[in-house]
């Protein structure tokens, strides 16, 4: 792990007796973005001494005390960048909400800088990225800060059967910080992690299926998962480009808006995001503590029933969601619910291939150049990368045909058809419903190296093979473990979501900060 020197300095007065994590703590732990912004303008706080704050949380709470594990790669220039930074000048220049913060990346998202971008495998340790993604960019130009990279479920999880959320070969195991025995769920673990701790107050995941909404929902903190084609997904190392998108996440809604308004855009790197100027906007304007009024929810009863104690907080957070005005529908049916799954994992093997090569041909100084060559990494350094579980979902993948294979197409086809028109979309409007809501998924589960993840069930899944927008808030907690509520509907409906799950956030005020338990409450 990389540090600067200043970094160093801070880590060694943990060192020193009776210095706790909690010792390290400071006002600006848990802070908003608008909190933070407010005593910058002041002058009672600046960007340097924030990221100072920022890297001595970390090394508290990371490598020391309830060893969270939540950052795979600290970035060297993180408080150079911060010393350097100056705000904008001229007349009618002001810094905007969001510069001078400190920000975490998940780990398969580049950097052009001297931190590796290695989603997590050793496989792919070697020269750094030579050009930002287009997303990192963009909060570089926002004035952010990026202090360092997150671990995560090594490959986004698309490796073999039997893998542990939150475990990478060159990561380690990313630990809850409610209960430190429990999974950080995953791909996007240590980003979560590193909000809900306290790093910092904003990070990006990403997402095929649940990668954000999962580890937001078990780590008790909001994250958005937008429309496909809204953000881009240039600079980042793929799974399938027909799901895959970038994300915010945050300790409350109105800091998801403002990140997600800064990464929001078209991007000539990513055709997909060709009608995304046509979208994006200031999400910041929808968030509205009266958001709920008004507003028609469908309930989806067929994503519950897993998980007694969440169904529970579920039907309180429902009842909340009338008080505060909302419609409230039901239940509510969703056409062809996962009738798509064996459709999205056939579409997901073939385009894994494509796109993980495409990306790789953009990477130089790597000692692999093709999935066949991590394949055969994986088998040369077996204890390291493959101490738990294999990687059968990638000798599949490298076994698949191109892409005008007629078995791949109408599978991609299929799946995308019945998880949107023929699945949300027709649900929204059976109902006239502005949004369709399940819990996120269950309580974090026990950590289980041997037999990997025991994922309860959850309700990522259409919005993700859909390409629609799903966000996930803090609903409550089971047994001390928090839960997630999710709002998904239409394509392109960021702007209502977010005003839905701001006046959730606002009626329920379900969140509170982490207490590094080692079990469960009773």
């Amino acid at each position: 792990m990389h540090v600067t020197s200043r970094a160093l300095a801070l880590a060694a007065l943990l060192l020193l007796p009776g210095i706790t994590a909690a010792a390290t703590s400071s006002r600006h732990s848990y802070a908003s973005t608008a909190e933070l912004h407010d005593a910058i303008l002041r002058g009672t706080l600046t960007p340097a001494a924030l990221t100072r704050e920022a890297l001595q949380r970390v090394h508290a709470l990371d490598q020391r005390g309830p060893h969270l594990n939540a950052i795979i790669e600290l970035n060297p220039d993180a408080q150079r960048d911060a010393d350097r930074l100056q705000p904008p000048s001229g007349a009618r220049a002001a810094p905007g909400p969001l510069w001078g913060i400190p920000a975490v990346l998940k780990d398969n998202i580049d950097t052009a800088d001297r931190m590796q971008t290695s989603a997590g495998s050793l496989a792919m340790v070697g020269a750094p990225a030579r050009r930002d993604a287009t997303l990192v960019a963009r909060m570089r130009a926002a004035g952010m800060i990026i202090l360092g990279k997150g671990n995560m479920s090594e490959w986004a999880n698309y490796r073999g059967f039997h893998a542990t959320g939150g475990w990478s070969g060159r990561g380690g195991l990313t630990h809850n910080p409610y209960v430190i025995t429990r999974t950080a769920c995953g791909s996007s673990s240590g980003p979560a992690v590193a909000v809900a701790a306290g790093y910092v107050p904003v990070a990006i995941g990403t997402e095929t299926d649940g990668s954000i909404v999962c580890p937001s929902a078990i780590n008790g903190i909001v994250g958005i998962k937008p429309t496909l084609g809204l953000v881009s997904r240039a600079g980042i190392v793929p799974v399938t480009r027909e799901q895959d998108t970038p994300g915010p996440l945050a300790r409350n809604v109105a800091d998801a808006a403002a990140l997600l308004t800064v990464i929001a855009g078209s991007d000539p790197r990513d055709p997909a995001t060709a009608d995304a100027d046509r979208h994006a906007t200031d999400y910041s304007r929808f968030v509205d503590p009266h958001g709920l009024r008004g507003k028609r929810i469908g309930v989806v009863r067929a994503l519950t029933g897993y998980s007694p104690g969440t169904d529970k907080v579920f039907e309180q957070a429902l009842t909340a969601m009338r008080q505060a005005g909302a419609i409230i529908v039901d239940p509510v049916t969703i056409p062809h619910l996962h009738a798509f799954d064996d459709d999205e994992n056939l579409a997901t093997s073939y385009e894994f291939k494509h796109d993980l090569n495409a990306y790789l041909a953009t990477r130089s100084g790597l000692k692999v150049h093709s999935l066949a060559d991590i394949i055969a990494f994986n088998k040369a350094h077996a204890s390291e990368e493959m101490p738990w579980f294999g990687q059968q979902l990638m000798i599949e993948a490298e076994a698949r045909g191109p892409l005008t294979d007629p078995a791949y197409l109408k599978a991609r086809a299929d799946a995308r058809r019945l998880a949107g028109p023929e699945g949300i979309d027709a649900a929204l409007a059976a109902h006239h419903l502005d949004a369709l809501v399940a819990p996120t998924t269950g309580p974090a589960w026990s950590l289980d190296l041997v037999n990997g993840s025991h994922f309860p069930g959850g309700s990522a899944g259409e919005a993700a093979v859909a390409g629609y927008p799903d966000i996930s808030v803090p609903m409550g907690f089971v047994h001390g473990l928090p839960v997630g509520i999710s709002f998904f509907g239409a394509k392109w409906s960021e702007p209502t979501l977010i005003s839905i799950a701001s006046g959730f956030e606002h009626a329920t005020h379900a969140r509170r900060p982490p207490r590094f338990r080692t079990a469960a409450t009773r």
